[in-house]
């Protein structure tokens, strides 16, 4: 099948800049004066995690084999790689992590959600889905990232406005942190549905839109939804500095929540109320 030629291309590829990422003297591995490899060698992967050199060079070149989770395991020793990227891993060899399971998606699901939305009325939070769409928001959301009422179906995918809207670029201050993030974040979902037709359109897209994803996109990284600070530049208030978290819905895990909290330094809280209220 297409999507598992693609699936497996997708892996020869990860692996690859995995491999690039390292230097024999990481291991004490010598270098030698003719070297020409950036990282390491194919064969000293296969030195590293006790596998064949045959075996490896077919994995990275995309062939149609069968990897076992103990071969995987080893690449992941050997690559140091973190949770994501092991996920990431195990998923375009067909060797799926123990998945992460819920009830299917009900009612009660979204209407608990709504309310917590409302609840959390003086801190910025949406929803989105497995494909980074925001499906869901409050008030407080759209008065700083822009009203996603107003917005078509594309304009409100997370991943597809950072790269292409001037307006949103311009609200944050480390712009290219947050790029960067959020296009490893969108390689994690991609890999349960590499060969997807919606997600290689958006890639293409992005990919001919855009120099920063077509930059950035080759680098093959991926990353979770960790905590973290952002300080956000408004046009009618200023500057906001804020901690963000994101959850996961329990009962609809193809759904996460990111929440913004205002933090006390620069009255980011007021300001938002004022935002709240219109009265800038």
């Amino acid at each position: 099948m297409l999507s598992d030629k693609e699936r497996r291309k997708e892996l020869g590829d990860f692996l690859k800049t995995r491999r690039a990422r390292l230097s024999p003297e990481d291991f004490g591995l010598p270098v030698g004066r003719r070297r020409k490899t950036i990282g390491l060698r194919r064969e000293e992967v296969a030195q590293l995690a006790g596998i064949g050199i045959t075996w490896y060079t077919w994995l990275e070149q995309g062939r149609d084999i069968q990897v076992s989770a103990e071969v995987l395991e080893a690449i992941s020793r050997v690559f140091r790689l973190i949770e994501e990227e092991k996920e990431h891993l195990f998923l375009l060899a067909n060797q799926p992590l123990l998945a992460k399971t819920g009830n299917p998606l009900i009612e009660g699901v979204n209407s608990n959600i709504q309310n917590l939305l409302i609840q959390l009325e003086h801190c910025p939070t949406y929803v989105t889905d497995e494909k980074m769409n925001i499906v869901n928001w409050n008030k407080a959301a759209a008065v700083i990232f822009g009203d996603f009422n107003k917005m078509d179906d594309r304009n409100r995918n997370a991943v597809w406005r950072c790269f292409t809207s001037k307006e949103y670029r311009e609200l944050f201050v480390n712009w290219e942190d947050h790029a960067q993030r959020l296009i490893a974040q969108f390689r994690l979902a991609y890999t349960r549905f590499v060969g997807d037709e919606w997600f290689k359109g958006i890639i293409q897209e992005l990919t001919d839109k855009s120099p920063e994803f077509r930059t950035w996109w080759t680098k093959h990284e991926v990353l979770g939804t960790p905590c973290g600070k952002k300080t956000i530049l408004h046009p009618k208030v200023g500057e906001l500095l804020m901690d963000h978290i994101t959850l996961q819905v329990y009962d609809a895990p193809e759904l996460k929540l990111t929440i913004y909290q205002p933090r006390q330094e620069g009255e980011t809280d007021k300001k938002i109320k004022r935002l709240l209220n219109n009265s800038y």
